[in-house]
Order: C-alpha cells, then structure tokens, then sequence
C-alpha cells in the first residue's frame, strides 16, 4: 500500500520555486498529454470512461466552493476550492499619499530614483540615467513617475473594475486507479501554477515574444510572468505590468526585484526591464492603449466584470498590424469579462473547418464549459464550431507526423497561425489540470523527500 504524501501551500510553492530545466519541461509534457488525451477521447476510448465530468458549485457564506473531479490514466482526483468574497477596500483607504504618486513605475538602473525607496537602495547601481517624462524603462531597478490623477467619467471606458476579492484557498486529494489514496496537497499555489502552466504552452510557440503585458498583480500574474521568463527570458525585453492601483502592485515588483528567488530571471537579460502602470498615472490612456498595441504576447489575469481595454485597440487596421497571443485566464462566470467581445468575434471572423486549422478560431481549454462559464465566449455568442480546444493543438507536432505517415501533408498554415497569427485563448479551469500537475508534483516531493509521509494508510 502506498504512502499518503502531505504537502501544505509552502512546501508546494518550495518545490516549483526549486524547479529545473528538466523539472519544467516534465510538467509541461504531462500537462499537455493530459490536455491532448482530454480533447482527442483517447483516454476514454482506453479506460471506457469520462475522465472530465463539468465542476459542481455549491453557495458558501458569501462565496462558492466548487468541487472538480477528474480522472488520467494513472490517478483520479478531486480538487475543493472555496472562493469567499470580502468587499474591497477603497483606493483612498488602501493607497497611502506617497504610494498613489508612483502610479507607472518601471526596474531601471537609476540610483538617484532607486534611493526613493529606501528598502531598495542597497541595489541601486554606481551610474545613474535622468527620468523622460514617460514611462521610461531602465534595466534593472525602479524609476518612478509622480502624479495625482484620479479616474473621471471620462476613463470609464478603460475603467479596470472587478467584482469583490476573492480568496481561493482549498485541497487536492489524489487516489490511484484503484482508489487508494497517495497524496493529499493545498491548491491555492497549484491552482495558480497550473492555470499558468497551461497559459503558456501555446505562448512557447510564438515566434516573437518581445514584449509581454500582464493585466494584474497577484498570484496567477505572478506565475505567467514566472513561467514565461524561464521559457522565453533571454527573448524577453519589455514586461509591462497593468493593474488598478500601485498597493496592489507593488509587492509584485518587489518580490521580482528584491527576492533571490528572481535573481537569475531579473539578470539573465541584460535588455530586461519591468514597467507597472495603474490608473492613477495621468498618462494611463495614452500608455494603455501603447502597452496593448506593442505587446507580443498579453496575459490576463483579473476576475473583471468589464473589459479590460477597449476592444478597438486590437480589433482596427492599426491593431491588426502585427499577430500576438491573447490569454485570458481571470473571469470564470458569465457576467465576468476582461476582453472586449468584439476582439474575440474578430478572431473568429470568416470561420470555417479549414480556417480553424490555419487560424480563425478562439483556443479553449474546455469546449464544454467554456460554452457554459466563459464570460467573453457567451457574450460574443460564439459557437462550439468556432472554438478549439488547447489540446488539440497542444501535441501539433505529433499530429503532424501522424498525419505525414498516413500519406497527407500537415498544414503549414496552422503552424504559421501559433507561431506569429493572432491567437486568443481563453480558459475557466478544468479539474484535469489539476490532477495532472498535482500528481507530478507529489512525485517531485517524493523524489526530494519534501512533505509528510504517511505509512499504511
């Protein structure tokens, strides 16, 4: 009988903090099998069963637990999550005088701007560079412009809004295929991990990843900001960070400034820099509409109830210049939004069989409940027929070898469209992920002797 093996939140956040090269590529690789098993029914044709059943949600307090049960080839499982609401906490309430004045702030190697702060002096570099009156990137340390703008009607179209926090926190149980119980492990950092983790496996197959934007400034835009550095770092110029305030913001660029957990990610590049832009910048229109339009590649990671950026700025001739890759992983109701439905409709535009292999089509990491729970996919009134699942596309190689030994030809132009095409994906979280990853990273604990074993269980 196997060990039951506890990991608590820290413990599992030590191990993929401790991850190598090697570690990554194999969680990834399980990741995508999963995904590509998911989407093709190979798993269900092998085991006879349905191994992604849609999630439960029950009414908790002033929140909701959901309950996510899934199925491998080699573990069952069944995440809790329990999401309870608190009302939010005012900017005039939350942001002190000083912090509201660096609302676009970026890492740079001016000492004269570093010295603001004082916890961060000790980093601050012998020469130093004079701030423009933009948001100036200088590798490697903050620069910081002041202002005191605050929102008006004006700005309520660009308006980053979102329903009250929410504070995940639940478990994963792992059994074998024979129902023995072998792992049990907190969810909260491999929720945001996985979710990650799935986010930027198409990301891997872009061409060009200059700059990436993040909309949000907690866990899950700390791991997609994490994950894509380990990819893509040395590719990687220009990381702009968009959030609503600079309070909540700024823990995030101190841990990629200060932690030693980043020093390899924040030195590898000597052309690295990081930006933070909130709304309380008085430039904030003019440099939102900047960021998106420049951006390679753009995460979203923000429970919004309103579109993030206005549509146009993606969906116009001058939008629609260059291709990028478009994830959106922070809304999960039907209500919710953090990208105009226009752009979604736009990936869309001209649908076909034939265009969903060369472009055309919006990437879901479940077709069903994405119909049912993706905010942007309902209200843009897309069709099964217009979507495909990441694990389909996920394993393209392998398809294309397939298909080349049975005498066709892959699709170069679907190629093409995952490496420089305007992708969009969009993603709610399906059980799967969860079992899949979780399972991989019991395996690391026990390999590294991290957690508490529990014999004859």
């Amino acid at each position: 009988m196997p060990s039951l093996v506890v990991l608590s939140d820290e413990q599992v956040s030590d191990l993929l903090h401790s991850l190598t090269s090697k570690d990554l590529d194999s969680l990834r690789a399980v990741l995508a099998e999963a995904l590509h098993e998911y989407s093709t029914g190979t798993q269900e044709v092998a085991t006879c069963c349905h191994n992604q059943p849609m999630r439960q949600v029950i009414p908790s307090g002033k929140g909701r637990t959901l309950f996510m049960p899934s199925q491998t080839t080699s573990s069952i499982g069944i995440k809790v999550v329990s999401m309870q609401g608190c009302p939010s906490t005012s900017d005039s309430d939350s942001v002190s005088s000083a912090s509201r004045s660096m609302s676009s702030i970026s890492l740079g190697d001016s000492s004269s701007i570093v010295s603001t702060t004082s916890s961060h002096s000790s980093h601050s570099h012998s020469h130093s560079h004079q701030p423009s009156t933009q948001a100036t990137h200088f590798p490697h340390h903050y620069s910081a412009k002041s202002s005191t703008h605050r929102p008006s009607s004006a700005d309520h179209e660009e308006a980053i809004t979102s329903p009250p926090d929410t504070h995940p926190t639940g478990t994963l149980t792992l059994l074998t295929p024979q129902g023995i119980p072998y792992a049990f492990l907190s969810a909260t950092t491999l929720t945001a991990f996985r979710t990650a983790l799935a986010a930027t496996q198409l990301f891997l197959k872009r061409t060009r990843v200059h700059t990436i934007v993040i909309f949000g400034a907690g866990a899950q835009a700390y791991w997609h900001l994490r994950l894509a550095l380990l990819a893509r770092g040395s590719e990687i110029h220009h990381v702009r960070i968009i959030n609503r305030t600079f309070a909540t913001a700024g823990p995030l660029l101190r841990t990629i400034y200060t932690s030693p957990l980043w020093a390899d990610l924040r030195t590898s590049n000597p052309k690295l820099d990081f930006t933070v832009l909130t709304k309380e910048f008085g430039e904030y229109p003019r440099l939102l509409k900047e960021y998106v339009r420049d951006a390679d590649a753009i995460f979203c990671t923000v429970p919004s109830t309103e579109a993030l950026f206005p549509g146009n700025y993606l969906t116009n001739p001058e939008g629609r210049r260059k291709g990028r890759y478009l994830s959106m992983i922070g809304s999960y109701q039907k209500h919710m939004c953090e990208v105009s439905p226009e752009v979604l409709r736009a990936a869309v535009d001209g649908t076909s069989s034939k265009a969903v292999r060369s472009g055309g089509a919006v990437v879901v990491d479940s077709l069903e409940a994405c119909l049912q729970e993706a905010g942007e996919i309902i209200q843009a009134g897309l069709q099964a027929h217009q979507l495909v699942e990441l694990g389909e596309l996920i394993m393209i190689k392998r398809a294309q070898v397939k298909e080349v030994e049975m005498g066709g030809e892959h699709d170069k132009g679907l190629m093409a469209w995952l490496q420089s095409g305007n992708v969009v994906y969009k993603s709610v979280g399906i059980g799967i992920m969860d079992v899949s990853v979780g399972a991989e990273i019991v395996r690391l604990a026990r390999e590294k002797h991290v957690g508490v074993s529990i014999d004859g269980f």
